[in-house]
């Protein structure tokens, strides 16, 4: 029998705050390149749950990659939201966190009745919300959005790799892997790279404020093309950085 994703938590607050309950949840904090993704979704509350949603971290890619198209193609509303590299090297990933997912919420087509959000509260987000600490877990809008979240980050990076080969973001999508960390010790920083993580600014002697604003042209015009994509849940082969 297919486990039951709708939480407790979710039907309460059907009751009390109304039925449309956006998830939110956020993938990329903890990589060295490239951008941190958010997704808001917001599910439809009488139907039944995907089979197989989960915490996307517990997922193989090909099922994250079925069970986004399902979770898009099912959705009430769904709406992508990123912070490029330059925003998280000037404001912190925390910060860069909650402009995320600011974004992400801000694309939806239709306003939730109330927010669920993954981890601790977010003082900065400025939208009421309950946090879940593990809610990727607890919580089926959660899930959902998660793996929304971390299918368009994993296509980012993806289609980065063949303009940087040097890194296996192909594999690591941007995670300090041993090769990743090979790479950036042989062919160094690309614009693409958090300069405040510090790995890498220990490679990076200074980077003036025109490479910060071609750093960051780049990781936005990236951005702006697989959000554009995935929101319109078409193929992502023509991104441009």
């Amino acid at each position: 029998m297919a486990r039951d994703r709708w939480k407790p938590i979710e039907r309460e607050l059907r009751k009390t705050a109304g039925p449309l309950i956006a998830g939110v949840d956020e993938v990329g904090r903890g990589p060295l390149a490239g951008p941190v993704v958010a997704c808001a979704v917001i599910m439809p509350p009488e139907v039944r749950a995907i089979p197989g949603v989960d915490d996307s971290k517990q997922l193989r890619a090909a099922e994250r990659t079925r069970l986004a198209a399902k979770i898009r193609e099912r959705a009430v509303s769904f709406g992508i939201g990123a912070a490029s590299v330059r925003e998280i090297d000037r404001h912190n990933i925390y910060q860069a966190t909650v402009i995320a997912m600011r974004r992400a919420l801000s694309r939806l087509t239709i306003a939730p009745h109330h927010v669920l959000v993954d981890g601790k509260p977010f003082r900065s987000l400025e939208v009421p919300h309950t946090a879940i600490v593990g809610g990727d877990d607890a919580c089926y809008t959660i899930a959902c959005a998660s793996i929304i979240a971390k299918v368009t980050r994993d296509r980012l990076m993806q289609a980065l790799a063949p303009r940087y080969p040097g890194y296996k973001w192909e594999t690591n999508v941007g995670y300090s892997t041993l090769a990743h960390l090979q790479g950036l010790a042989v062919n160094g920083v690309t614009p693409h790279h958090r300069h405040s993580f510090i790995p890498v600014r220990q490679l990076s002697l200074e980077f003036s404020d025109d490479t910060a604003e071609s750093r960051d042209e780049l990781d936005l015009g990236a951005l702006r093309s697989m959000i554009e994509l995935e929101q319109r849940d078409e193929p992502s082969s023509d991104i441009q950085d």
